[in-house]
């Protein structure tokens, strides 16, 4: 069975083609910005155009622009070609990338940048890369405070041991050609944006509030 992830929730657009558990294509590039222009181009890069039996798509926390831009597209993909769709974590597929490359002896974080001086975050258990602790979004003055892992993991890692003052860094990006590493359970989440925190935008009620 062949199945395309597509990844656009962060700083990457990240996509790999899996058949069965190996990893038969990928492309993964640092864009920042410009996600929606280069996603569906990158796909039919793709061998075959990317066709797959299943699609995976990262359903965040990540950049608000990013997870909608990757789920969208992987929605229309899924309809256009009939087949099914999950979406996955993308602090999960880092942990489990973590778990395959660093062997942690004990739970971990993963931490990625998020907005307005925040970061996500969340702890994994070493032996299977399964969270422990619901997603968060913290201020990073608040999470140098109650973090106090040795190591972190993850694109906001650098951030928080600079605002604490101890610890390691190791950043970890998204890459889905590690897709392979995740436990089947983090893989079967719904393809709807886990967005981590709320809009920035202020809903029209709240905007009619303050008239």
């Amino acid at each position: 069975m062949r199945t395309l992830v597509i990844d656009t929730a962060t700083l990457a657009l990240s996509l790999a083609l899996f058949d069965d558990a190996a990893c038969v294509a990928e492309a993964s590039t640092r864009v920042g910005r410009g996600h929606a222009e280069r996603l569906l181009p990158a796909i039919a890069a793709l061998p075959n155009g990317g066709l797959a039996d299943t699609i995976a798509v990262d359903v965040g926390p990540g950049s608000f622009t990013g997870v909608r831009i990757g789920v969208a597209a992987a929605r229309a993909l899924a309809f256009a070609w009939g087949v099914p769709l999950n979406g996955y974590s993308s602090l999960s597929l880092i942990a489990a990338t973590v778990k395959q490359q660093f062997s942690p002896e004990g739970a971990f974080p993963v931490v990625i940048t998020g907005g307005h001086g925040e970061l996500f975050w969340q702890m994994f258990a070493p032996d299977t890369a399964c969270a422990t602790t619901p997603l968060r979004s913290t201020a990073i003055s608040a999470l140098a405070v109650t973090l106090t892992n040795a190591v972190v993991y993850g694109s906001g890692s650098t951030a928080l041991v600079d605002a604490r003052g101890f610890g390691d860094a190791i950043d970890v990006e998204i890459d889905t050609a590690h897709y392979a590493f995740m436990n089947s359970i983090d893989r079967t989440l719904p393809a709807t944006p886990l967005y981590g925190r709320g809009a920035d935008a202020m809903p029209m009620a709240g905007m009619a509030a303050l008239a």
